[in-house]
């Protein structure tokens, strides 16, 4: 019976064996596995696409998966597509899992033709594949999206990576891989003239005899020299026969084709010799034993002389072909037309500016220094100061339009801060509001008081305009503010500011100064130059300015009012803005500049070629005109690209004007103050208010009506702001809208929300509510975390079943609105809370 049972078993593998031998077996394991490729890569292909919905289903597997017909996969190959692809791509390296499809198709290969594919060499580039790949793509893009871009595998061996060298080590790793890889893989070729620029670079379409046997002679110093010598000759034939003369049409008519014979002879004894790399070893003679062709003419024969190329090769000499070097010639003298410098401003060439005469005109304007008022006033500082034993020197009195500045010299030995506490005591003395004390004022060893006058004047916009001062100003963004206490034109540069900040309560002034600005940048600038985005949460204050939507006017595509108003709008208006500056700073560095002045004069001089996506780019100036609104209904949506735009836009010139009528720390934030040191304050009601935008106080101690001081660069300044009407802004409004302006307006970059319309969320009611829900809301009221991605990890739920329990509890108030990558606010703060909270849903 064991033998028998023996024999069985012997005559069954036997025939296993037989049947692998068979020529079909492998070719059908060929064929599956090309099968296998194929459903893994529709597999793959398809949960790129539908992972979201399957999610839900494969992330806590079941044998149901397979054995329920209720249960419906979005993936193209059904239940097993799902939980394969969801295998190979969540739990394992992401989407570089392609490399598995690779694999199956070469190995498939393998078995049909085996000598036609390296298995090791397919194993070495799928390992490296897999794991590089996950790695490199888990760490660009798993902080930006939920989709399992390196899988489980990629994102554990980054942890690693990271805790052990950080995160610029592993940038630096990452990079050296990827270098090395490709050296590995493609083995370039780096050139001698790479290395040496020195050495002239030999182009020669002819070719000539290889010199590969010098180092064969080096190499093979044991062998005859007989034998190497006799090798060079023969090959020297060989490739000289080959040689075609470079007279090609002339060469085959006369010479029939006939080729060319060449001997080598060595010179001297070589039998044992020492010599350098410079030494002649050879005698190299080229001899043409083609017939010479001959014309006759009677008795007399003449012959033709053609010259043939001798191969000799001189370390100073360069050859080039003769056709190359003729081409490089004619392109020598060739001399390409001078281009005219690019004009921006040819297209409205006929632009006419605004004149002056469209601003009204007021009366006389020279100061009337009232003599007597000045003596009062003199007398009484003297006196206050006197009566608490504080004596001066030296007094005298700058005259300004609504202030007068009293300088005093105090006697040796006074203390400064006496005098600035005398501030109250002075006013009253005066009987004047609005005193303010400079101590000691800067650059001058005086102390300053600041006295309003009795008979203020006012500044108009036309007598600043028309002043020499504002007429010759070289700034890149001029804008004429008023005038100082000392009567002199103040004209600053808003792209070296480069922002500005205003303050100021209301009916002090503040919408007189933006328009103010507004009007510098109108007069003094081309369409061409600069664009304006107007941002106006009022509706009412920049209406005006929307007939110059084709001249002047910036603002996102498809919109229907160039001025923007709602604050969604103002979202994607400031994120457009981001874009924008992104692309300029993409061209700078294009360009190899620094900023946008250098970069419009390259641009200008046509040393930037437009095919390349360079252009001529304006500035841009934001203006919002109460930034206070929108941060309390958009908050951080507002304040971080304007914390963006205030850091980096001023290198590509997007300068910000940013006005408000609450200068509290809640709106005026340290990132905001940080990036703008160009402040502007009109008269405040506290000084609160004043040290939240000065750093200082003084804006609570103006006279308003325009009075307004000036933080910029660390000196303060007062100013009297220019006055410019309504009409008057309307009438230079008409006369450049009703000039031709461009064909298109300037229309930011295309933002898309990435959200997108979130007006679902007010239509959830408490039947609709997750059988998850309670739990989620605890949860993330007991982490006070609002996250997604927690809720997705810590109750092992899918991504849109997780989404979906988020948008319910913002719904219900337990989370606040989504703000990009940061976490949701928790607006609930403990569970007592939360317990009545979800009472009252219940109850819905």
């Amino acid at each position: 019976m064991a033998k028998t049972k023996t024999k069985q078993n012997t005559g069954f593998f036997k025939s296993l064996s037989q049947g692998f031998s068979d020529d079909r077996v492998p070719k059908m394991l060929g064929v599956l596995f090309f099968f296998l490729a194929l459903v893994l890569m529709v597999s793959f292909a398809s949960y790129i696409f539908t992972w979201k919905i399957d999610q839900d289903k494969v992330i806590q597997f079941s044998t149901e998966l397979f054995s329920e017909t209720n249960i419906k996969m979005a993936n193209w190959l059904g239940s097993i597509g799902a939980v394969t692809s969801h295998l190979f791509f969540y739990w394992g390296f992401g989407l570089s899992s392609f490399f598995v499809v690779y694999f199956m198709y070469q190995w498939g290969i393998r078995l049909i033709h085996p000598h036609k594919v390296n298995m090791w060499h397919v194993i070495q580039n799928t390992v490296i594949g897999l794991v590089f790949t996950a790695c490199v793509l888990d760490f660009l893009f798993s902080p930006l999206s939920a989709f399992p871009w390196g899988g489980h595998c990629g994102q554990a061996i980054n942890n690693n990576l990271q805790s052990l060298i950080g995160t610029l080590g592993l940038v630096l790793f990452f990079i050296f891989t990827g270098i090395g890889l490709v050296i590995w893989y493609h083995n370039p070729e780096i050139k001698d003239e790479h290395l040496n620029p020195s050495m002239p670079a030999v182009n020669l379409k002819m070719n000539w005899p290889s010199f590969n046997f010098f180092s064969r002679f080096y190499n093979k110093s044991k062998e005859s020299v007989d034998q190497i010598v006799n090798e060079a000759v023969e090959e020297t034939n060989k490739t000289v026969e080959a040689v075609e003369h470079p007279f090609d049409p002339l060469d085959r008519i006369l010479f029939h084709d006939k080729p060319l014979t060449a001997s080598i002879t060595p010179k001297g004894d070589m039998g044992s010799i020492d010599f350098d790399e410079d030494d002649e070893l050879f005698d190299f003679e080229m001899k043409d034993t083609r017939p010479q062709p001959t014309t006759s003419k009677g008795d007399l024969a003449l012959e033709i002389d053609t010259p043939i190329f001798e191969p000799i090769i001189e370390s100073e000499e360069k050859f080039v072909d003769p056709l190359i070097a003729a081409l490089e010639e004619s392109a020598s003298e060739r001399v390409l037309p001078e281009l005219d410098p690019y004009d921006p401003t040819k297209e409205l060439s006929n632009y006419i500016p605004p004149t002056l005469e469209l601003l009204t005109e007021f009366q006389a304007q020279n100061i009337e220094v009232d003599m007597a008022e000045l003596e009062v006033n003199k007398n009484q500082i003297v006196n206050t100061l006197l009566n608490y034993k504080i004596e001066i020197t030296k007094i005298k009195a700058a005259v300004g339009p609504t202030v007068t500045l009293y300088e005093i010299v105090p006697a040796p030995g006074v203390r400064i801060s006496k005098i600035k506490n005398l501030e109250d005591d002075i006013a009253l003395s005066l009987a004047a509001l609005g005193i303010r004390i400079i101590a000691p004022i800067p650059g001058k060893g005086t102390i300053g008081i600041e006295v309003p006058n009795k008979n203020k004047q006012t500044v108009s916009i036309r007598e600043v305009f028309q002043s020499e001062k504002f007429k010759n100003s070289t700034a890149e963004l001029p804008i004429a503010l008023g005038k100082t206490i000392s009567n002199e034109v103040f004209v600053a540069d808003l792209a070296t500011m480069p922002h500005l900040l205003v303050a100021g309560a209301t009916g002090q002034g503040k919408s007189v100064g933006i328009n103010a600005i507004l009007m510098s940048l109108l007069y003094k600038k081309h369409p061409s130059q600069v664009k304006l985005v107007l941002i106006d949460p009022k509706k009412v204050e920049l209406s005006p300015y929307t007939k110059l939507e084709n001249h002047f006017l910036a603002y996102l595509p498809n919109e229907d009012e160039p001025i923007i108003t709602e604050t969604k709008k103002v979202i994607h208006t400031l994120n457009s803005l981001c874009i924008e500056m992104d692309q300029r700073y993409d061209l700078l560095k294009k360009a190899n500049v620094r900023n946008l002045a250098e970069y419009n004069a390259k641009f200008v001089d046509r040393r930037l070629n437009p095919e390349k996506g360079h252009r001529f780019m304006p500035y841009i100036v934001l203006v919002i005109d109460e930034f206070a609104d929108l941060i309390m209904t958009a908050g951080k949506e507002i304040e971080l690209p304007i914390g963006r735009l205030a850091q980096l836009a001023r290198a590509i010139g997007i300068h910000l004007i940013i006005a408000t009528q609450r200068p509290s720390v809640n709106i005026i934030t340290g990132v905001i103050k940080a990036n703008f040191p160009a402040r502007l304050a009109f008269k405040v009601s506290s000084a609160i208010d004043s040290k939240t935008i000065l750093d200082r106080g003084g804006a609570n101690q103006l006279i308003g009506r325009g009075d307004m001081l000036l933080s910029l660069g660390g000196d303060m300044i007062r100013l009297q702001c220019a006055f410019v009407d309504t009409k008057e802004v309307e009438h230079v409004i008409d006369h450049i809208a009703h000039q031709r302006g461009y064909a298109m307006p300037f229309f930011l970059p295309e933002y898309i929300d990435p959200e997108g319309p979130s007006d679902e969320l007010n239509s959830y009611s408490s039947d609709d509510l997750d059988d998850n829900f309670e739990e989620a809301a605890r949860l993330i009221v007991q982490t006070q975390h609002g996250s997604t991605s927690m809720i997705q990890r810590r109750m092992k739920l899918g991504y849109n079943r997780s989404g979906r329990i988020m948008d319910q509890l913002e719904a219900f108030g337990i989370v606040g609105a989504n703000e990009g990558s940061k976490p949701r606010e928790v607006l609930i703060q403990d569970e007592g809370e939360l317990f009545r909270h979800l009472a009252a849903i219940r109850n819905k």
